[in-house]
């Protein structure tokens, strides 16, 4: 069964499921692969210094850190999500702090800006990709939702049935290739993951020169 959303102000930022902590074997198998393909576009980009905007509990964050030597700063809306991730994860190369996605123009640029799960929640989402295109020098990890296949997926395993299985705060969607398209308003896309049920990109900013 899936667990209640952390709402705050009208808006879902906690996990809305619990795919970070089921047991079933097929749910593991899945997130494995998207933990992996996280890892694998870290290392290619070999960052020294990460901007993570949308950190929830630190899921990313975590794998990050085993995937680089970089500092990095992590961000999320929340101040109870990030409490909760300050709690989970003590290192000296990362600063976990409360802040909006659509302020990092007063952030400084970082080699790799990661942003995963969070643009689907965003009325706005063209705001947000074009403030990480600024924040990205030169690169960005992304992720999505792929959808339809994240709903039907939901809907089978008997999750959200009233939202014909929407998750919770999910209020944009995109295709594998809409998605590829939409970001290529604002970045180059240098690699293309697609671990069932999301697609993961590695993109390099046009704003970078």
């Amino acid at each position: 069964m899936a667990k209640s959303p952390i709402v705050e102000d009208g808006l879902v930022v906690g996990t809305a499921s619990n795919k970070y902590e089921s047991k079933n074997p097929i749910s593991q198998y899945l997130l494995r692969q998207f933990d992996q393909s996280i890892a694998d576009l870290v290392q290619q980009a070999k960052p020294k210094t990460v901007l993570e905007i949308g950190c929830g509990e630190g899921h990313v964050t975590n794998i990050i850190l085993k995937n680089s030597e970089a500092t990095i700063q992590a961000f999320d809306i929340s101040q109870t999500i990030v409490d909760i991730a300050k709690s989970s994860i003590e290192s000296p190369r990362v600063d976990f702090q409360q802040f909006n996605i659509y302020d990092l123009t007063e952030k400084q640029t970082a080699d790799l800006v990661v942003c995963c799960e969070v643009l689907e929640h965003l009325e706005t989402p063209e705001t947000a990709l074009q403030r990480l295109a600024e924040k990205a020098a030169p690169y960005a990890i992304i992720s999505v939702p792929r959808e339809p296949i994240w709903r039907m997926l939901n809907f089978i395993r008997g999750v959200y049935i009233t939202d014909f299985g929407n998750s919770p705060g999910h209020i944009k969607h995109w295709s594998q290739k809409g998605f590829i398209q939409f970001v290529e308003q604002q970045f180059e896309i240098v690699s293309v993951k697609a671990p069932l049920p999301w697609t993961v990109l590695l993109v390099k900013s046009k704003q970078f020169n």
